[in-house]
């Protein structure tokens, strides 16, 4: 029995995992669109991470993508510790790569619910 909740509660996660690729996927293409620049996606460090990283001009956004099954789950599921996280990563990118070191930082984040959609993309979500 417990063998079998086990195998639901992997396979769970491997769903919620497929489904934020997914998310990402659009969201990348999203912001193609709207004429930004993709620099990363998926940047990791032991201390944070940023889904995307894009530029528009000399502005370097680093974007959270969400995805939940309502616009408001997602846009009230980043927390202040993953605000800070994301804010160490995206200063960990800017020492790695010294050319953006005089661009302007901002922090988006892009919502998803259905593939069928439009993303709801919100500016400068915090500071």
């Amino acid at each position: 029995m417990a063998k079998q909740s086990t195998q639901r509660l992997k396979r769970k996660r491997q769903r919620a995992y497929w489904r934020g690729r997914a998310a990402e996927f659009v969201a990348t293409i999203y912001l193609r669109l709207k004429g930004y620049h993709i620099l990363a996606r998926g940047y990791r460090k032991p201390f944070g991470e940023i889904d995307i990283i894009a530029r528009r001009g000399f502005l370097l956004i680093a974007v959270e993508v969400k995805s939940r099954q309502s616009m408001t789950d997602a846009a009230q599921s980043i927390s202040r510790k993953q605000q800070r996280r994301i804010r160490r990563a995206m200063e960990a990118f800017v020492m790695e790569k010294p050319k953006y070191g005089g661009h302007d930082i901002r922090f988006d984040v892009i919502l998803v619910t259905k593939f069928l959609r439009l993303p709801r993309h919100i500016e400068n979500a915090w500071d």
